[in-house]
């Protein structure tokens, strides 16, 4: 099968243009290039027109923008990406782009009402949220008006679990979203869509467990590269999980190009290949096509 057709989407990318990384901190010159392998072309500033081009290249039709917010641990971790940047986006390019909210749990009602905002004026279609920069596990009380509130809107919620992967001495980043504690949130929100991204590395298997037990709990595949999966993973894509994986990259942190064709390389049943790169995101965050 020709994946390039099939036209796939990304659940899970950053924007990464000019005016985003000048919110973002300096740590990332270190993160992304020498620990992270990111190439020189996606490390530095690349224009929506650069990402659609790649995007192209690689056979991916739509991806997800998040607009971040990390951080409440102090001035060298916190920063959040305005919204308006990737409303922009969307509304410049909206055959290409979603726009994902990115939540702080430690701005209590005040961030619910962001995040409303988000997909009632802005258009966004689900919530965004990393746990490690906030050192509050996904089942803290803290998130629980934000999963309240998705559930009233009807949009997912995405969810980095498995290990931190930023360490700094000035910046503490305890691994507190191991996949299990997505086990009570889905049981106290049996309407609320968790996406578990990251795969759940080192835990892959703990967050196969939460998507095989729950009816409301699937897997994103971003940050990962496919050649390095778990195979407990890639038998779950094949068989009794190919309703409940989602494609991802988290761009740039994996090359949308070198992504799809090490998954070319992984054997997967050409049935299970749309599942997996489009229909399921499709069906959870309930595009228009």
């Amino acid at each position: 099968m020709d994946i390039s057709k099939i036209g796939a989407i990304d659940a899970v990318v950053n924007i990464w243009t000019e005016e985003s990384l000048s919110y973002r901190p300096d740590w990332r010159h270190t993160f992304y290039g020498p620990k992270m392998k990111v190439a020189a072309d996606n490390s530095s500033a690349v224009s929506l027109e650069r990402m659609i081009e790649k995007m192209d290249e690689a056979g991916i039709r739509k991806g997800f923008l998040v607009s971040t917010k990390c951080g409440s641990l102090g001035p060298a971790s916190t920063y959040h990406l305005p919204p308006r940047l990737v409303a922009e986006a969307v509304q410049k390019y909206p055959d290409r782009f979603y726009g994902l909210a990115g939540i702080d749990p430690t701005e209590g009602m005040a961030g619910v009402r962001d995040f409303e905002n988000s997909v009632k004026e802005l258009g966004f279609i689900a919530a965004h949220v990393y746990p490690h920069w906030f050192e509050l596990a996904p089942d803290h009380a803290r998130y629980y008006p934000f999963y309240a509130k998705c559930v009233e809107l009807d949009v997912p919620i995405i969810i980095h679990v498995g290990q931190s992967m930023i360490y700094a001495p000035d910046m503490p980043r305890r691994s507190v979203a191991r996949p299990i504690t997505l086990d009570g949130v889905a049981c106290d929100f049996p309407e609320l869509k968790i996406v578990g991204s990251h795969i759940g590395v080192p835990w892959t298997e703990e967050m196969i467990a939460m998507a095989w037990k729950h009816p409301n709990v699937y897997i994103a595949s971003d940050a990962h590269a496919p050649k390095y999966w778990n195979p407990a993973l890639i038998h779950y894509i094949n068989t009794f999980g190919q309703d409940k994986v989602i494609f991802g990259t988290d761009f740039p942190v994996l090359d949308f190009k070198k992504t799809m064709d090490q998954i070319r390389n992984l054997n997967f049943r050409e049935s299970v290949l749309p599942k997996f790169l489009r229909e399921n995101a499709e069906r959870v965050f309930k595009l228009k096509v």
